[in-house]
């Protein structure tokens, strides 16, 4: 696919992912609209992109934990653009604890920003992409969307809900002219992934990627219109293991358990 020319809604795009993510679309001389839910961090992020001279840049605060805010969104972006041609959900929250310990307020605000946002704005969008007869959606989750893991359930049912989601939307539209895109990412190093959780995947030697690597590989599963693409070796194969031979993975993390566990409650 080429992205010339083509009206791209980025959401989460003053984040650590985002940023990155705008500029590799911006290479490709799009138009993209850039949305976050801080103002001052979008104004900054749109002044950064308008220098990087490629491609046509706009930007639309948006609160994903309302509804009404992505109401809005939806609207603004056809009243200013018409249709949109490819949506890219990014924006996400994460919690790391013990179950028992998530709170219902972060609960809530989790399946809100993570699963019910993107849903809804790609409902909302959705239309006018069928009448014109192409478009692409794309929605950005995590390895954890298709290996569940200790300390992150909230988050990890966030992501299987939204790889889920992906895979029946796909079928749905097949013959359309639409795709959808699904991309499952292992830890990257941005303030999504501090403090603690930083420490534990340290701890543990997690492998992390830089988010520029990151933004270039989601850009390039977009330009190829692939179904789903996990980032990172050997995560990418442990996806596979989980779905055909889950009892092999659960001996893995068994023995990772009780360090998640002192991290999660504060030991460590």
């Amino acid at each position: 696919m080429n992205l010339e020319g083509k009206k791209i809604l980025l959401t989460g795009a003053a984040g650590g992912l985002g940023a990155p993510l705008a500029k590799a679309l911006l290479e490709r001389g799009c138009t993209l609209i850039i949305s976050d839910f801080a103002q001052d961090a979008l104004d900054t992020l749109e002044m950064t992109l308008r220098s990087h001279g490629k491609g046509t840049v706009l930007q639309q605060s948006c609160n994903l934990l309302d509804p009404a805010g992505v109401r809005i969104l939806a609207a603004q972006m056809q009243a200013k653009l018409g249709t949109i041609d490819i949506l890219i959900n990014l924006a996400g929250l994460m919690s790391f604890n013990l179950f028992q310990d998530e709170s219902e307020e972060r609960l809530e605000q989790l399946w809100r920003v993570n699963v019910l946002a993107p849903m809804q704005l790609t409902r909302l969008l959705l239309p006018a992409m069928l009448k014109q007869g192409s478009g692409h959606i794309v929605n950005i989750g995590s390895v954890y969307g298709s290996i569940g893991f200790p300390g992150f359930a909230t988050y990890s049912a966030n992501k299987f809900a939204l790889r889920g989601f992906s895979e029946a939307l796909r079928r749905e539209l097949d013959g359309t002219g639409l795709g959808v895109t699904y991309v499952g990412p292992r830890y990257i190093k941005t303030a999504f992934n501090t403090g603690v959780i930083q420490r534990m995947s340290e701890f543990l030697k997690v492998n992390m990627d830089d988010p520029e690597p990151v933004a270039q590989q989601i850009v390039k599963a977009l330009m190829a219109r692939q179904n789903e693409r996990f980032i990172g070796f050997p995560e990418s194969l442990f996806v596979r293991i989980n779905g055909l031979f889950p009892s092999l993975v659960d001996g893995s993390i068994r023995k990772q358990l009780p360090t998640i566990r002192e991290f999660a409650t504060g030991k460590r």
